[in-house]
């Protein structure tokens, strides 16, 4: 199994940023690395509550694996006191 040295709420800002400056997503720039770079901390609070949301795996999701640990490790990948209402 593949495991991540980035931190997962700054890759899923890095994402919705990407999706909303690159032409590959519904922005514009044909070359949007730099300005991803630049940007990505701009989506820190979007990528928090797409983490947030994702707290509660659905049923099928469950039935994959330990709900449990998946709820432990979405809280360990959010920064200190940003898991909102449990």
């Amino acid at each position: 199994m593949n495991v991540s040295k980035g931190d997962v709420v700054e890759r899923v800002a890095r994402v919705l940023a990407g999706q909303r400056i690159s032409a590959n997503g519904d922005g514009v720039s044909k070359s949007a690395g730099d300005a991803v770079d630049a940007h990505w901390p701009d989506y820190v609070d979007d990528a928090m509550a797409v983490l947030r949301t994702l707290r509660e795996p659905d049923s099928r999701m469950a039935a994959a694996g330990d709900p449990a640990i998946w709820e432990r490790m979405i809280l360990a990948a959010l920064p200190e006191g940003a898991a909102g209402p449990a």
